[in-house]
């Protein structure tokens, strides 16, 4: 029996490679995902091909295969594809075809999430912002004009992929395909337009014959044959909208995006885990992590307003495509364990009994005899032994065993055989030089922003202040409003005892107030609240003076009903306060005038061609509007890079010409936040948490892909707002430091060590060690105890008791080797003499 049910399991694995090359019948019922007549339970992760680039492409989704995924799955974003209506791009990180394909030649399967409305984190919800000036439309309801725009878009879409044939139902990769995203968290404010919106989205997609499912994310009124899904940090409590539609997640968040100004969110494995499985428990069949690798938001594309640089979301595979363990590797291990239970979970539902306060088993039993089994301990504190088919079993608080055979134990969420590993940024030095190691940054050159109106073609002169995004069409973050204004020797403006302030008024994001071509203040949203006001000290003087207002925006809304007509710049009022006889002075409805953008980036300096640069007399250090260039040499060896911004303010960079995003050091999260190196897992979790970074920039790290760069003559080009020093700018390469493991002699064996009979053969509880590169070894153990030892990864110390044999035992293991494993038991490391202790082995290792 036990033989068969692993043999099936290869089975299935190599069926799912096969079916895509031949087309294969996609449907489902009840219970599951039915492909080519076999209902499945699947494992999903969500890639975003713009978040990333292509030559990264292969590598994640190979990693993502290892790590147990069946599917792919992404989002697809209309901006970028259709950034003028009518003209189309589907060329580098924007290849939706190329990444498709790249998925199925790893004989995955894709879930293609259209929308096309995404919200993800990105701009303007991944709208093209010529949407919004479309006569007569509204977004995201019954509006003709906007369906007419959606339907052509998702036509285009599905054309493209039936042209290449990459439909399941035509031998390709797509085994689901979405529309719409989370609309029923928000179409009760739609009123009575919302559910024949829904209804004609739903018959939109259907109608166009691709034949596989379509599902609605958050939508409990999907309409017939939408599958409608559930998102969230816990979803097993969810139940479809039918009794014929299976229980699909779509999004189980692996951790939450960061935002300027905030501390980092991170979510413990044990936790992700421990959701994952109470899913599969409760008769979940298909999951899939939002993100599994979260990427960049490359250039403008970041939505928030606010939302950082960085994507990472604490991803199993991170930001630079480096796997983060040990979430990788524990999820991995889970995924193995839930495959060992398909077989019985395709077959019927679960049966769940309680066990006793916050305790329960689930059961499944085929006809022909297969059996799995969960059991769940859902207290936040207490661990708790339960007895199950006349055995017992110890469960820790907030966990979940995993029993394939309803007998075995071969994974608990709560407990972690995989390896953790720490990445760290190495500091490539700034400096001139023969070593190949070392980035040489070059001479710097200049130009100065002209303060105020620069681009006079452009400019416009209009009475009152002007909403930002509508005036720009989000063609630059900036907007000028400038003002003059002519004082002679007698106005109350320069009347003695006055202390002039401008008061300024903004809705959003961010401004900064020069008065005769100096900077005077800024001032700043957040992402909780876009509005500010600020009051800017006055040093007028007879004669003509001038105010120049430069808004600026931080990527637009993109969540929230009628989030499309959130808006930006100066709402007003603005006024002079502080004359002395106690007046103000309304400048809201004077003859502005104004300028979108800005001269530099009219002139292209992003490209770094543009003759406008000066190397003469001296670098101009913390001057506010400056733009910088330098050529540099990339760092030696193929490790990802990083530019460190540290001493810069707030601005944009670009390196080759790619826009490499909006950086933003001097943004620091509160140091008085709840920031902590380790988190409690036990425990309902929220995004306020697990936090990291208190006191420290929000991102100080940022992402320059390998594939931008060349051994030597890059160009980096950086246009800072605020004013900073350019020749702090340092490089740093993403590197693995430390692996390190921790089992104690409680845990199951791992899975890598079953065989084809792992139902009559189980093994001891195993510590692996693994390098994360075939050619690398381990080098040196900086740390091994038996016994009771403390702390975590890089800081691990003994405890009271500890074998004096288990360093030989893993030193003859494992030194010299790209992986090892060791048996934790006392016959083998020998005895730490601990009494009434359960002993663990933690080792930490380098690997070179």
């Amino acid at each position: 029996m036990a033989g068969s049910r692993a043999a099936a399991v290869v089975f299935l694995l190599l069926a799912a490679s096969a079916s895509l090359c031949t087309a294969v019948s996609v449907d489902y019922d009840g219970r599951a995902l039915v492909i080519d007549g076999k209902r499945r339970v699947l494992v999903s992760g969500s890639i975003h091909y713009p978040r990333s680039t292509p030559d990264m492409w292969p590598d994640l989704i190979k990693k993502s295969k290892e790590g147990g995924l069946d599917i792919i799955e992404t989002y697809v974003f209309w901006d970028m594809h259709e950034p003028v209506r009518g003209q189309y791009d589907f060329t580098e990180r924007k290849d939706l075809v190329k990444f498709v394909k790249l998925v199925a030649e790893a004989g995955l399967y894709l879930h293609l999430r259209i929308g096309p409305y995404v919200c993800a984190e990105w701009n303007y919800g991944g709208f093209p912002l010529w949407l919004h000036f479309l006569p007569g439309i509204q977004l995201r309801t019954d509006n003709d004009v906007y369906k007419a725009e959606m339907q052509r878009f998702t036509a285009k879409i599905v054309g493209m992929m039936k042209q290449n044939n990459l439909y399941a139902s035509q031998g390709g990769p797509i085994v689901l395909s979405q529309i719409e995203n989370e609309y029923g968290n928000i179409d009760w404010q739609y009123g009575s337009s919302a559910k024949p919106y829904i209804d004609w989205a739903a018959q939109m997609a259907t109608s166009m014959n691709t034949g596989v499912p379509w599902v609605m994310c958050q939508q409990n009124n999907a309409p017939d044959p939408m599958i409608n899904t559930c998102n969230g940090f816990y979803c097993d409590q969810f139940t479809p909208n039918s009794p014929s539609k299976p229980k699909f997640w779509t999004e189980l968040w692996s951790g939450w995006f960061s935002a300027w100004g905030n501390p980092v969110p991170y979510r413990p494995v044990e936790d992700v885990a421990f959701a994952a499985a109470r899913f599969y428990q409760n008769n979940g069949t298909l999951l899939n992590y939002y993100m599994y690798h979260g990427g960049t938001n490359f250039a403008r594309t970041s939505g928030g307003p606010f939302i950082t640089t960085s994507y990472d979301y604490d991803s199993p595979i991170d930001e630079y495509g480096l796997l983060r363990q040990p979430k990788w590797g524990h999820l991995k291990d889970l995924h193995k364990a839930i495959k060992l239970c398909e077989e019985a979970m395709v077959s019927t539902v679960g049966n769940t009994t309680s066990l006793g306060q916050n305790l329960e088993v689930t059961v499944y039993r085929a006809e022909s005899g297969e059996c799995a089994a969960f059991l769940a301990n859902f207290d936040w504190q207490l661990d708790a032994t339960v007895t199950f088919n006349g055995n017992s079993y110890d469960l820790p608080a907030w966990s979940v065993s995993i029993l394939p055979d309803c007998k075995n134990v071969v994974y608990n969420t709560a407990k972690v055989n995989a390896i953790t590993a720490l990445t760290k940024f190495v500091p490539q030095t700034s400096q001139s030089g023969s070593n190949s190691s070392v980035v040489s940054l070059s001479s710097w050159s200049w130009f100065k922003e002209p303060v105020g109106i620069s681009l006079n073609k452009e400019a416009f002169v209009l009475p009152g202040l002007v909403e930002q995004i509508n005036t720009t069409a989000d063609k630059s973050d900036f907007l000028w409003y400038s003002l003059s204004i002519d004082l002679n020797a007698n106005d109350p403006l320069l009347k003695e005892g006055s202390q002039i302030l401008l008061h300024l008024d903004s809705v959003g994001h961010g401004l900064y107030a020069f008065v005769n071509g100096d900077l005077a203040g800024s001032g700043k949203g957040s992402s909780s609240n876009n509005k500010f006001s600020m009051d800017v000290p006055m040093n007028l003087e007879p004669g003509n003076n001038t105010i120049d207002l430069l808004c600026l925006t931080v990527g637009l809304s993109n969540y929230g009903a009628f989030f499309d007509t959130y808006t930006a710049g100066i709402g007003g009022p603005v006024q002079f306060k502080g004359l002395a006889n106690g007046s103000t002075i309304d400048l809201s409805s004077q003859q502005w005038t104004y300028q979108v953008g800005l001269k530099g980036e009219q002139l292209g300096l992003s490209n770094g061609v543009s003759g406008q640069w000066d190397s003469q007399p001296a670098l101009p250090k913390n001057t506010p509007l400056t733009w910088y260039k330098t050529t540099f040499s990339a760092p030696a060896g193929n490790s990802p890079v990083a530019i460190d911004f540290t001493g810069m303010g707030k601005g944009h960079a670009w390196v080759n010409g790619h826009g490499i995003g909006r950086y933003w050091p001097a943004n620091v999260a509160p140091s008085n936040g709840n920031c902590a190196d380790t988190c409690n897992y036990r425990g309902s979790y929220s995004n306020n948490k697990c936090l990291k970074g208190c006191g420290k920039p929000t991102q100080q790290q940022y992402h320059v892909p390998r594939s931008w760069l060349k051994p030597t003559g890059n160009t980096l080009v950086v246009l800072e707002e605020i004013g900073g020093d350019p020749t702090m700018i340092s490089f740093a390469t993403r590197e693995l430091g430390l692996i390190c493991g921790k089992v104690s002699e409680n845990y199951p064996a791992p899975l890598d060590l079953w065989d084809s009979n792992y139902l009559t053969r189980v093994t001891k509880p195993t510590l692996l060690l693994e390098c994360p590169s075939p050619s690398q070894v381990i080098k040196r153990l900086q740390f091994v105890s038996f016994g009771n030892p403390h702390g975590g990864c890089g800081g691990y110390t003994h405890g009271r008791c500890r074998s004096k044999r288990a360093r030989r035992v893993i030193h003859r293991a494992c030194t010299g080797k790209t992986k090892c494993s060791i048996d934790v038991t006392v016959e083998n490391l020998g005895d730490p003499n601990c009494e009434n202790v359960t002993k663990s082995l933690a080792v930490e290792a380098f690997c070179g």
